[in-house]
């Protein structure tokens, strides 16, 4: 075979290697060997698979519906080209009768357009929006093996991971971010096995550039066009983009404006001096004179004093989970944390920020009970301390690696042992 991605060579007979797939599928299942002809880039997705523990006769589950669905998708990079992704795919998926999808980076897919009927065929699998298409939640599959190899890639028949859904052949290509490189997500068309075609890799990875190409274009990503923008969480030293600035601050200095940028009205220097200072000695000239550098650092225009403001509102990565928060979109929610606001910081009012933020967070996550949600929070650095979390994860997904972490944690903590019960 010329390309290792591709999954017919040119003249291979589709039933007759559909026949010899499944034979190598239940011999993995079976014994965890990988029979011939079985491609590379399957039989390690296979294993992998495995590792996470999906099982061959699992399902997706719907982790974003309704509210948490919507919000989620309004704001993602994606979102702005999915009118691309229409005039492109959409007519060959409808006459074909194909879905066009679209994942994020996680693997939920956020859109299934296309045939009526092909929609609700899928729809049994839980192939629908909202639902986790990740290769370690559903095994191999063309969008959620895509985005964890970072590559294009075609999956067709039994090379599917789940038994469910390998009468279908999907080819998924991932798409980036065209200033960071970031995989934002993959675009992926699927249905029958007419799809095991090289043309049909080929295109989808052609969409893919073009969506890259077409976000390069496209003015940075904000809920309102021109409005300063903040990115605070998982960092110490903000960064302020807009109104013409591009700007890394102080530590003291991304204090203030995150401050400044929650009151519009306003905080006086008594305010700011206590929100700011642990110390109560601390003089105002200290805090006037870093106001002063600030403003010289942000240029004229955007700080003004009596009381200390900003002039024009800015948006923030840690407005955008306190809103979906707000709203119940846990999901999209914690997808948007990426960390806790300046997590150096003592400032107090800052530590409070930070405190509400965590506490509301894992108050909605354990309230959900979802154990993927649950482990995302558990397997992050902030959250890998977690006693609450990880208790209500050892109630949701009992694994032996989850509750021998649990006692440990317990142990260090001088938690009461004996949880969760047997």
């Amino acid at each position: 075979m010329t390309d290792p991605w591709v999954a017919l060579e040119p003249g291979a007979d589709p039933a007759e290697r559909m026949r010899v797939l499944r034979r190598a599928h239940e011999a993995f299942t079976e014994a965890g060997t990988v029979p011939r002809p079985v491609r590379a880039v399957v039989a390690d997705s296979w294993r992998r698979s495995a590792r996470a523990g999906v099982g061959p006769d699992g399902t997706a589950s719907v982790e974003l519906t309704d509210g948490d669905l919507g919000a989620y998708r309004s704001e993602h990079p994606l979102a702005r080209v999915m009118p691309l992704f229409r005039e492109l795919m959409g007519t060959f998926a409808a006459d074909g009768e194909h879905l066009l999808a679209v994942c994020d980076a996680h693997g939920r897919l956020l859109w299934v357009e296309g045939h009526a009927a092909t929609r609700r065929q899928a729809g049994r699998m839980n192939f629908v929006p909202g639902a986790r298409w990740a290769e370690n939640a559903v095994g191999t599959n063309a969008p959620g093996t895509a985005v964890a190899l970072d590559r294009p890639v075609q999956v067709f028949a039994a090379e599917h991971f789940i038994r469910r859904v390998q009468p279908w052949t999907c080819a998924a290509a991932p798409v980036h971010d065209p200033r960071t490189g970031k995989v934002l997500g993959a675009v992926d068309i699927t249905g029958g096995n007419g799809l095991a075609h090289p043309h049909s890799l080929g295109f989808v990875q052609a969409v893919a550039r073009a969506a890259e190409a077409h976000l390069a274009l496209l003015a940075p990503a904000g809920p309102v066009f021109g409005v300063p923008r903040l990115t605070v969480l998982g960092r110490d030293e903000i960064r302020l983009v807009g109104g013409g600035r591009d700007l890394r601050l102080s530590r003291r200095h991304s204090e203030i404006l995150v401050l400044l940028s929650r009151r519009p009205e306003g905080l006086t220097g008594d305010e700011l001096l206590c929100a700011l200072y642990e110390d109560e000695s601390v003089p105002p000239v200290t805090l006037r004179a870093e106001l002063t550098r600030l403003r010289g650092v942000l240029g004229p225009g955007l700080l003004a004093s009596r009381p200390y403001r900003l002039t024009a509102p800015v948006e923030s990565d840690l407005a955008v989970v306190e809103r979906r928060l707000a709203a119940g979109a846990v999901t999209a929610a914690l997808a948007a944390y990426t960390g806790p606001p300046l997590p150096s910081s003592q400032a107090p009012a800052v530590v409070r920020l930070r405190r509400r933020l965590a506490d509301g967070l894992r108050a909605a996550l354990v309230a959900r009970g979802d154990p993927d949600l649950l482990a995302d929070w558990a397997h992050a650095p902030w959250g890998e301390d977690d006693l609450t979390v990880w208790r209500a994860l050892a109630s949701a997904r009992p694994t032996a690696a989850i509750r021998a972490r649990l006692a440990s944690l317990q142990s260090e903590q001088g938690a009461p042992k004996g949880w969760p019960p047997e």
